[in-house]
């Protein structure tokens, strides 16, 4: 770890979306200070199944092309960190396909379906025959699929630590300390204040996930919440092709190597980052019901992460309007390490050349957030 006094920039936060945005801002030759005291438990990279799934669930046409835009970085991104770092990101674009076990569910996924294709994406809809002939122990009750081809996953972990790295590579310093405060004078950010000394910095990103509305300095509230998401790991079963298999609901499988992925819970349970009882049940009622084979493995991990949640769903990101040099890089909910890959290009591209060809104005700070219905919120354990 480094102590720095100055910086050109200061990114707060170092998940994923720190990363790939001190990456960005060190490869456009920005002195870069990335302040990371330690990965929390209960931080949403680590928590994060990552799924790169632009395409499963499109209720939101701003964030399907942001996604698309955004996954489809992630095959040159992985083979540029393996070649600068040697890590591989574990990139997987094996298709996801997002499961109906009710009639009710066909129309839906029918629609996302035309409602893609009519926009140049490629995805298919398939029948239970051709979905138990690709997964033939998957899904019994399956009565149809949405499959979405060039959807995939990365390992976060993974990414995180080869973000970090090439960002170090590159010249950004690593700082320990936590950030207590942005410092703004004039309507300018001057610098932030970690461990009780001040660092100088002409801009900063603040990508603090759930924690960033609890940092002193903010020139306005940000509406973002914690919301918790468990997960389980068990082997993933013999003589069953890999597969990522997501269900409406927010029940999803995913091999990840000889492991299978299980999740996950949306649970507003403020910064409570435990496992429960409640949560794993509910996991493992939909994971039995995408892959059966599970009902007999063994939990070898279970874990909690808060992600940072919108009233609308969408990220905060880009510049604070009042603010010169003050930049928002946060409240990407469930889709963090989606949108990582365009985030550190939008981020990279506002501290250099002021401007982007992501139009920002629906991510902004001072947006309308109109409130999204929640679906299968658990309440927390009282």
């Amino acid at each position: 770890m480094s102590r720095v006094s100055t910086a050109d920039v200061a990114i707060i936060g170092g998940g994923v979306i720190g990363a790939v945005c001190a990456r960005a801002a060190a490869e456009r030759g920005l002195h870069t200070a990335v302040f990371e005291p330690g990965p929390d438990p209960a931080a949403a990279s680590a928590a994060s199944a990552g799924m790169l799934a632009a395409q499963i669930e499109p209720t939101d046409q701003l964030l399907l092309g942001l996604g698309v835009r955004s996954r489809d970085h992630y095959e040159p991104l992985a083979a540029a960190l393996k070649d600068t770092t040697g890590i591989d990101i574990g990139f997987w674009r094996g298709g996801i396909a997002s499961v109906a076990l009710a009639e009710a569910e066909v129309d839906q996924l029918r629609e996302y379906v035309a409602l893609q294709r009519q926009a140049g994406l490629r995805c298919d809809w398939l029948e239970p025959g051709d979905v138990h002939e690709r997964w033939p122990t998957a899904a019994p009750e399956c009565v149809g699929a949405l499959y979405a081809p060039e959807d995939g996953a990365v390992d976060p972990q993974a990414l995180t630590r080869a973000l970090l790295a090439d960002a170090r590579r590159l010249g950004a310093a690593l700082v320990s300390e936590p950030v207590e405060e942005i410092r703004i004078a004039d309507g300018r950010v001057t610098g932030v204040r970690a461990a009780g000394s001040t660092v100088a910095a002409e801009r900063v990103v603040l990508a603090a996930g759930a924690w960033s509305p609890r940092l002193k300095g903010l020139p306005r509230d940000l509406p973002i919440e914690p919301v918790r998401g468990q997960m389980a790991m068990t082997p993933w079963p013999a003589d069953t092709p890999p597969a990522i298999l997501y269900h409406i609901r927010h029940g999803y499988v995913l091999a990840r190597g000889g492991d299978a992925i299980l999740g996950s819970t949306m649970e507003h349970a403020g910064f409570e980052g435990k496992v429960t009882n409640e949560g794993l049940a509910q996991i493992f009622r939909s994971a039995v019901r995408l892959l059966p084979a599970l009902a007999s493995l063994t939990v070898s991990r279970s874990w909690a992460g808060l992600r940072p949640v919108t009233p609308d769903g969408r990220p905060i990101l880009g510049p604070d309007p009042d603010v010169a040099g003050l930049y928002y890089a946060t409240g990407h909910g469930r889709n963090g390490v989606l949108l990582a890959a365009l985030t550190g290009e939008v981020i990279g591209d506002l501290l250099t050349k002021g401007e982007t060809d992501v139009d920002l104005a629906p991510l902004s700070p001072t947006r309308t957030f109109t409130p999204v219905a929640d679906q299968d919120i658990l309440k927390p354990d009282v």
